[in-house]
């Protein structure tokens, strides 16, 4: 009888984009608190601190998470700064006219997810690029929240909603921070243990592939721009809560932190690959880079300067280290 030898299979040799896909997004949050820790070292670290990049942190993370579905299918959406904008004008002025603040923002999460169905539509009946769609999308539901508003705020919300959306857990946790929190646990849920969310991967990696395998490639761009809808109409409603009024000019510009905050928390700009957890980082290190800012006396335009240099890094980056691998 011959001895059956076993092979002890060699231990496999880190490498730089190994570390970065598991470690990376989090090292660059750590290394991040610790310069402005050692900074400001007497304002950094406090409940006070803490509380506020939390607070505003949630509704560009929401945003993100949405943008994430986006990318993930090599597409992207343009249009989630309008989105929120509308659907919390809309909430708005339901809650003024007198509509139950629990109905008006279940109304306007819906209405947002209606403005991703318009987008998905769009795409798969024009068949052009999610890009040119939600650039397109991004000026009309602009233009439509101005409308509906006459250019002018909507404020007098009830006291419940501004109470409720200002509310803090143990005087630490703002009560958006776990709205967020939730969110990306049925996100990830989503991604990770349904077959929609391998579906969608799929759909990312190689969208020929998926066809020929049966996807439903139309149906599942649907369902995508449908998320970044309503993460962004729950964003617009957190937004709405925490500055007390809805302007029309309202997250303008935001779809550059989402695109950010996605790209940073290592989802791939050519679709296929990312986590809800990497873009939670992600969305939390364009909070601390902002608040760090504010604290050290940045003037405001050098954020959207450091936001493009984070894009341009991070894709350059990305696609370092999909050559290596």
């Amino acid at each position: 009888m011959s001895e059956k030898i076993k092979q002890v299979k060699p231990k496999e040799k880190l490498t730089f984009n190994m570390i970065w896909q598991k470690y990376g997004t989090f090292g660059i949050l750590v290394i991040l608190l610790i310069i402005l820790a050692v900074m400001r070292p007497g304002t950094f670290f406090s409940t006070a601190t803490i509380t506020q990049i939390l607070s505003q942190s949630s509704v560009n993370i929401l945003i993100a998470m949405g943008e994430f579905f986006a990318i993930l299918i090599a597409g992207i959406d343009l249009s989630v700064g309008s989105v929120v904008a509308l659907t919390g004008m809309v909430s708005a002025q339901m809650m003024v006219a007198g509509v139950n603040p629990l109905l008006a923002v279940f109304l306007g999460v819906i209405f947002g997810g209606f403005l991703g169905f318009i987008n998905g539509l769009l795409i798969n009946v024009t068949g052009l690029h999610p890009f040119i769609i939600t650039l397109g999308t991004q000026s009309i539901f602009r233009g439509v929240t101005l409308i509906i508003s006459n250019s002018s705020a909507v404020f007098g919300f009830p006291k419940s909603f501004t109470n409720f959306i200002s509310y803090k857990v143990f005087d630490l946790l703002p009560i958006v921070a776990i709205i967020a929190i939730v969110v990306a646990l049925l996100l990830s849920f989503l991604t990770r243990k349904t077959k929609v969310g391998r579906n969608i991967y799929a759909l990312g990696g190689n969208k020929e592939s998926a066809w020929y395998s049966g996807i439903n490639v139309n149906m599942h761009t649907l369902i995508v721009f449908i998320i970044s809808g309503i993460c962004a109409g729950i964003a617009g409603i957190v937004l709405l809560g925490r500055v007390g009024s809805a302007e029309p000019a309202a997250a303008t510009g935001f779809e550059t932190y989402a695109i950010a905050a996605s790209i940073i928390g290592g989802t791939s700009f050519f679709g296929g690959k990312g986590k809800i957890f990497g873009v939670v980082m992600g969305g939390l290190i364009i909070g601390v880079i902002n608040y760090g800012l504010n604290i050290l006396a940045v003037p405001s335009v050098w954020q959207q300067v450091v936001m493009g240099l984070l894009i341009i890094g991070s894709v350059a980056l990305d696609r370092f280290v999909a050559r290596k691998k």
